[in-house]
């Protein structure tokens, strides 16, 4: 009865609701049906087990798959398999990954590439490189999707020579190849060869994608060159991505930040028209004029961002406050961190309280300085933010305050020589020599590291 003809267009009908909804909740009211209905379609079920694993709660279709393993064999297909190793990737479970890994081995899909692509991901996003390349080792065929996993893999571990091995044995590289090596050496700095491989990439007739243009600019700005940058942004004109893709745009307002070059982070972003900029587009322009101490034209472009609709992030209202920081505006960059905080409701991180210290210390502002710095939530504290006090207090000369701000430091971590040698130099401008002495001796006592000086000579 329960696969009789007549439940074929009730399955059907579940298996077509499916097909239009990803949301948890519907899928198990679906499941709830056909659990009613006593169905056990092959089909049905795993056309459920494939759309637990790609909504938000990859948890249920493992525990369904565990339960439907259990109960009695099951005939899984290899796409539905695929999509329940991702399942365990996604939740980073390693343990059910393996076990995943005996079933499908047993099960005879061993050999399925996509089956196997999806293990050496799911080993790879566990951190379990040696397992992933094992799987690599052993498969009878491979296409570019799985050697692109491998080495983007080796990249997000920081492996790039042995990214590079892979990539140079890879037979038929395409641009996800391309992209995942520039990247690998974009991430450990080595911009030399991340732009080399990107003009490698162009003469080989290999047309980069968008993601290619994200992951090389951060080379491009490294080198600090405006002539590479300006190469670039012409590049990515002719080529279209800049019209295509914000965030191309975006990252070459960054660029010529990074650059120097205020007037082109302008002009890029006076390109972007109104209707295709995001709040990423605005916080990148008023960082860049914040960086430059270039403070009205940061507040005029926040204020524009505000009147046009766009929710300030977390991210912007750090880059306004320090502009208003390095500008010497206090009570202005206090009205944005109010702002985010009761108007926004944006809970305040540690960077932004050491912005606020840094501003008000800067301004000679120490009282609300270290008030600010005892209120910080406890979760949040950071030595850093104690010794940016401690700056101010020698820049403006205050002994006193030095004197606590110092004792709090000393209570989070005593070694730093860098400590006592600042609160030593505030007792002598002030005329303490004695206290300046008994600092030093305390310094030798706890035998407090010095961070070694470097010379060019």
């Amino acid at each position: 009865m329960r696969n009789s003809k007549q439940h074929r267009p009730f399955c059907n009908y579940l298996i077509s609701l499916l097909l239009n909804h990803y949301n948890c909740r519907v899928i198990q009211q679906i499941h709830a049906q056909a659990i009613t209905k006593k169905s056990q379609s092959h089909k049905l079920i795993n056309t459920l087990l494939r759309h637990y694993a790609l909504s938000d709660s990859p948890q249920q279709a493992l525990s369904f798959f565990k339960h439907l393993h259990r109960k009695k064999p099951f005939s899984f297909d290899s796409f539905v398999l695929s999509f329940i190793v991702k399942s365990s990737a996604n939740l980073q479970d390693s343990r059910t990954g393996s076990q995943l890994h005996c079933v499908i081995t047993k099960s005879g899909f061993g050999i399925h590439v996509y089956v196997q692509t999806a293990l050496m991901n799911m080993y790879v996003d566990c951190g379990w490189l040696g397992d992933a390349h094992k799987v690599f080792d052993e498969m009878p065929q491979r296409n570019c999707v799985s050697w692109n996993v491998m080495i983007t893999g080796f990249v997000k571990w920081g492996d790039v020579s042995k990214a590079r091995e892979l990539f140079d044995s890879m037979p038929d590289k395409n641009v996800v190849s391309w992209t995942g090596i520039i990247d690998g050496y974009t991430r450990m700095n080595r911009a030399d060869e991340a732009l080399c491989l990107f003009r490698r990439m162009v003469d080989e007739g290999i047309k980069p994608s968008e993601l290619t243009m994200l992951v090389v600019f951060p080379s491009v700005w490294n080198k600090r060159c405006l002539e590479l940058c300006q190469c670039f942004h012409t590049y990515t004109e002719k080529s279209g991505f800049s019209v295509s893709d914000i965030r191309v745009s975006n990252s070459l307002i960054a660029v010529y930040a990074k650059c120097g070059n205020v007037e082109g982070a302008s002009k890029v972003f006076e390109c972007i028209s109104d209707e295709q900029k995001n709040v990423v587009s605005w916080t990148s322009i008023i960082s860049c004029y914040a960086t430059y101490g270039m403070v009205k034209e940061a507040v005029e472009n926040f204020n524009k961002m505000e009147n046009m609709g766009f929710k300030p992030n977390r991210v912007t209202f750090l880059c306004i406050i320090n502009a208003c920081s390095h500008g010497g505006l206090v009570d202005e960059g206090l009205h944005f961190f109010r702002k985010m905080v009761y108007e926004w409701g944006i809970v305040p991180d540690i960077k932004h309280y050491g912005c606020l210290v840094d501003m008000l210390g800067r301004a000679g502002r120490l009282d609300e300085a270290e008030n600010i710095a005892m209120n910080i939530p406890t979760n949040m504290i950071s030595v850093v933010i104690w010794r940016t006090l401690l700056g101010a207090c020698s820049f403006h000369g205050n002994a006193e305050m030095g004197e606590r701000v110092t004792r709090r430091i000393m209570e989070m971590e005593s070694g730093y020589a860098g400590d006592y040698v600042l609160l030593s130099n505030i007792f002598v401008d002030v005329g303490r020599f004695t206290d300046s002495e008994r600092v030093r001796g305390v310094m030798d006592m706890r035998n407090a590291l010095k961070v070694p000086g470097f010379s060019s000579v």
